[in-house]
């Protein structure tokens, strides 16, 4: 889409409560809208990826977004600094990701009668996985909200996976005609590109979970499959690399991640700045998740020919297929996840086979260029059939407001 003379190049707002998930996750669709002619802001809570946001010529703007947390009070000034800037920036289309902008955000589009809105469902969360009467509370709250937020006459929402979109469509939160399969944020297929096994000179293979240090993630899981084989004699390094996310319910604490590689049951590297390094010093890459909406980190993996052990949830399952390119376990089942990892640290055949299936399915399926164009189209599809609109509120003389980081 190209800017028409007379009139103002269309105005999109990302709004995501993580400057770094925003950087890792959305910041090359981003550039791409504004190639294409997109006047693009991005809205986020203060972080240090910001500057990466700012470097990229895009304008950000700072708005109170916790990723967890309900304090109502916080929660209330979270939605008028979302409706406030909606109002104020007036943009032609809101891109809204993750549960709390999506909700909150969709809200504040539908009362600030935003023209457009895409919300981007990029998993159940937490909160849909967790067990106990306070948890039920909580998920009634929130497929209400849901409800009220994805009911935008112009909108649409993006799921990753098949079982996400039949959940939201039976409950009623979304109509038929208003949902697009999108599988993930995208992963570029020459920087995380496929590579040989590091030779057996170097050590015994190498078993790497890269995620979050959640409970979710399946984290402790795999400790005790890692804790059995070492109890068994089975030779290999089981490393976590991330970080711990305090802002997360299920987060594990750094004392128990510290405890655990002081004892020699797993190696805990921390977050990582360089994946294609790590993913080229794995032998096997491990994801025993609870839930997800389609982990990046497994379609990094995939790419890099690298075979997968994952849980058979919504999520993993999209791209870890079992006996393609993977090998599924059930979850929270530690033992079958131990006997997983058993057979593939003892097969290096297979592990060549499967990571090699793998790369082939990165390749057809989650390729970052085909994600950013299904995600222009349909920012086309929800704008140029209604340039009336835009063109009769937002004249071409309307300035633009930036807003310092």
């Amino acid at each position: 889409m190209r800017p028409v003379p007379g009139r103002r190049a269309p105005r999109l707002l990302f709004t995501v409560n993580d400057a770094a998930f925003f950087v890792s996750h959305r910041l090359p669709i981003a550039r791409a809208a504004a190639a294409a002619g997109y006047d693009v802001h991005v809205a986020t809570a203060p972080g240090a990826a910001v500057s990466e946001i700012v470097s990229a010529g895009l304008i950000h703007h700072r708005v109170p977004l916790s990723r967890s947390g309900l304090n109502p009070g916080a929660e209330i000034r979270t939605f008028l600094a979302l409706a406030t800037l909606f109002r104020r920036l007036r943009p032609d289309l809101v891109h809204l990701v993750t549960i709390k902008p999506v909700i909150y955000g969709g809200l504040a589009a539908r009362l600030t009668r935003c023209p457009a809105v895409v919300s981007a469902v990029p998993g159940l969360g937490s909160l849909f996985v967790a067990r106990g009467v306070s948890a039920a509370v909580l998920r009634a709250g929130a497929t209400f909200a849901y409800r009220l937020a994805l009911g935008h006459r112009h909108g649409r929402v993006i799921f990753q996976n098949p079982d996400d979109r039949d959940w939201f469509i039976g409950r009623g939160l979304v109509k038929r005609d208003r949902w697009v399969l999108i599988k993930g944020s995208g992963v570029d297929m020459a920087r995380f590109a496929p590579m040989p096994e590091p030779p057996e000179s170097l050590g015994p293979p190498v078993v790497v979970l890269p995620a979050r240090m959640l409970r979710d993630k399946g984290v402790a899981e795999f400790v005790a499959a890692a804790r059995a084989l070492r109890a068994r004699g089975v030779a290999a390094r089981f490393v976590l690399v991330g970080a711990s996310d305090p802002g997360n319910p299920t987060a594990i604490p750094e004392s128990d991640l510290r405890a655990w590689h002081a004892e020699g049951t797993v190696e805990w590297h921390g977050p990582a700045a360089d994946m294609p390094a790590v993913l080229a010093g794995a032998h096997i890459v491990c994801l025993p998740s609870y839930r997800e909406g389609l982990p990046k980190s497994l379609i990094e993996a995939a790419a890099c020919a690298r075979p997968i052990v994952a849980t058979d949830v919504p999520g993993c399952r999209e791209i870890a297929r079992h006996g393609e390119n993977a090998l599924l376990v059930p979850p929270r089942d530690a033992a079958a996840l131990a006997e997983a990892l058993a057979r593939l640290i003892a097969e290096p055949a297979l592990r060549r086979r499967l990571g090699a299936r793998g790369r082939a399915i990165a390749e057809a399926e989650f390729a970052l260029d085909s994600v950013i164009d299904q995600t222009l189209a349909l920012y086309r599809t929800l704008l140029d059939p209604h340039s009336h609109i835009v063109a009769a509120r937002f004249p071409a003389s309307c300035p633009h407001e930036r807003e310092p980081s």
